[in-house]
């Protein structure tokens, strides 16, 4: 600091002795470097105080022909003239009197001199964006022969600025301002404004720049675009938040915060994504002056899981249920019920189908699967159904007529399966096991029930002389109980079988007989010898036995003709073992009748002798027996 002193050696005679030590200077002044400055200053003595000599001044050696004292110092008038000032010019300037002898005084008050290389600019401590602003460019002007203009610089940008001027004068110092008056957006963050004064007709040039730190509250929030990722994948989701300042930003799922930072930008990294992650992220920024947050959905995709359906069921016929089916999966999948593998009902594009069976018959008794099915794969689970049914008796239940009795057949089908007997009410008798009389049998096959019984009696015979057969099959389980009489097929068809096969046999024994006959005339004629009266040894025809033999079981007699008719039938034999006769035909109602033929067998021809009964010297004979 330097200190200009000023010596006043001044015989003064003291006419107020109330009168004090004082002075009047500017508390601050300022000046552009190599301008001037006039620090203005007046001053008081005790008024008893008659300085002795006339006034001169005394100055420092570094302030020779830069400073001049305009003050009229007898008027106690102290102004300093300063010329091409510099930085170091800069300090506090004290006035001092020394009036001779005794009487120097250094007044306490001083002047604050600031030399300026740059103007000020007034910046508020805060800029807000929306809220009109005013900044205020000052140029200080306190040298005589120069007078300052100032000049805003890079303004073109802003949204309507307002330029206003104004000269402050306070304690005999000035200044030039300007203010610029605008409303700033979160866009002029960080733009450049300048304030220039200039000195006219010098080359005496000054600039400030300020850099505007606009505060804002988060103008945009941007994050990645939602998204699909796979199962067990891995995926980054960003957030960069444009606010000033930087903005506390944090990444929530639902309610959870999962991470936060104070920056401009976060980063969250999720690891093997699971389908419990899936849904919306929100990212949101904070930094005091406002609130902002977006978000997006994280979709994971994975191939359904196993269908939830229903518990395996026994239900009754006739009962309406509904059948669900729901799982999981992304994309949704597609849900397909089938039955026994057949397509059942409709294809659903949901996680939850519901197929809904009414009044369900037996046919709906099987198993059901669900069929889960998206681009990731698929998954099915089943279940059974199982329907329970009174008995229903089945059209293939009839009695038959076969070679030595009836028998009757009777097959119901029901869930559980049904208990068959038989029923005689001619005799008032229940059959439901074999005796001496009947054979019974049954046997059961999934829901299905047969049961058969063979009569070794045809019954009595009816007008039009066929057997009388009064059978009832009664049928029964936890559902229902029912009897029906079973009718008699095919009676005719048998009664016509045992016609053909008795006069066909006959005329074959007759060809037989006729044959041996001619053979024996001819080897007579040949022989030259007498003829000789053969007898059979077993005159008796066996041509009704029953051969026990299995291997011929079988015999067709394909064609037989008689009498200009022509009958065509398959004629089958079926024998057991133990010679009781078997059920005719399939359950499926193939017919067929039974018959049995004679086997001829000629054992040799001799002469008759003791035969009894008619002869005939003209005929062979041949004893015939049965295989």
């Amino acid at each position: 600091m330097w200190c200009l002193e000023l010596l006043l050696p001044l015989l003064l005679i003291i006419n107020d002795a109330r009168c004090q030590w004082n002075v009047w200077v500017p508390r601050d002044i300022s000046a552009m470097t190599n301008s001037c400055v006039v620090i203005p200053c007046t001053f008081m003595y005790p008024s008893g105080i008659r300085p002795y000599r006339g006034t001169h001044d005394v100055v420092h050696e570094s302030y020779k022909g830069r400073t001049k004292l305009l003050g009229d110092l007898h008027q106690r008038n102290c102004t300093l003239l300063i010329n091409n000032i510099g930085a170091e010019h800069s300090g506090k300037y004290y006035f001092r009197a020394d009036l001779g002898g005794a009487n120097m005084y250094t007044y306490p008050d001083f002047s604050e001199l600031k030399v300026l290389d740059q103007p000020n600019i007034d910046v508020p401590e805060e800029i807000v964006s929306d809220v009109s602003l005013e900044l205020t460019c000052y140029a200080p002007d306190n040298c005589p022969e120069m007078t300052p203009e100032i000049q805003w610089m890079y303004i073109d940008y802003l949204p309507d600025p307002e330029l206003s001027s104004d000269f402050l004068e306070d304690g005999n110092t000035a200044v030039l301002s300007s203010t610029l008056t605008f409303t700033p957006r979160p866009m002029h963050n960080g733009q450049l404004l300048g304030c220039r004064v200039y000195y006219p007709n010098t080359t005496l040039v000054y600039e400030r720049l300020i850099s505007l730190d606009i505060k804002y509250s988060p103008r945009s929030v941007w994050v990645n675009v939602s998204s699909e990722v796979m199962e067990g994948s891995s995926v980054m989701l960003h957030c960069e938040v444009d606010s000033n300042p930087p903005s506390r930003i944090s990444w929530m799922f639902g309610d959870q915060e999962l991470l936060w930072d104070t920056a401009s930008n976060v980063s969250l990294s999720l690891d093997d994504v699971t389908p419990a992650q899936e849904g919306i992220y929100t990212c949101y920024g904070d930094n005091g002056y406002g609130i902002m947050n977006t978000s997006l959905y994280l979709a994971v995709n994975y191939p359904p899981r196993e269908p939830v359906v229903n518990d395996s069921m026994t239900i009754l016929e006739g009962s309406t249920l509904a059948l669900h089916c729901s799982t999981q999966g992304s994309p949704a999948p597609t849900l397909t019920w089938l039955k026994d593998g057949e397509l059942v009902g409709t294809i659903t594009a949901d996680e939850l189908s519901v197929l809904e069976i009414v009044e369900i018959t037996p046919q709906g008794d099987g198993q059901y699967r669900c069929l889960a099915e998206n681009e990731h794969g698929r998954a099915s689970s089943s279940f059974n159904i199982t329907v329970e049914y009174a008995p229903v008796l089945l059209e293939e239940s009839k009695c038959t007529v076969v070679r030595e009795g009836v028998q009757c057949v009777c097959i119901a089908t029901g869930n559980p399966e049904p208990t068959i007997e038989f029923y005689l009410p001619d005799v008032n008798i229940t059959i439901n096991e074999t005796d001496g009389r009947y054979n019974f049998y049954t046997h059961t096959d999934g829901h299905t029930s047969t049961g058969m019984i063979k009569l070794r009696e045809k019954g009595e015979r009816v007008d039009n002389g066929g057997p009388a057969v009064n059978v009832h099959c009664s049928f029964f389980n936890t559902y229902g109980r029912e009897s029906v009489q079973l009718e008699l097929q095919q009676e005719k068809k048998y009664m016509m079988a045992v016609i053909v096969g008795t006069i066909g046999g006959v005329a074959v024994i007759a060809f037989i007989i006729a044959a041996v006959r001619y053979v024996g005339h001819n080897n007579k004629k040949e022989n030259g010898t007498p003829r000789q009266d053969v007898v059979l040894e077993n005159p008796a025809l066996y041509y009704s036995a029953v051969k026990k033999d299995k291997q011929n079981l079988r015999k067709k007699v394909l064609k037989t003709e008689l009498l200009g008719s022509k009958f065509n039938s398959i004629l089958e034999e079926t024998t057991g073992e133990d010679g009781d006769y078997q059920p005719v035909g399939s359950l499926a109602g193939l017919e067929r009748q039974e018959l049995n033929y004679a086997a001829l067998e000629f054992i040799g021809a001799r002469s008759r002798e003791g035969a009894s009964g008619r002869g005939d010297d003209d005929s062979n004979y041949t004893e015939i027996k049965a295989k």
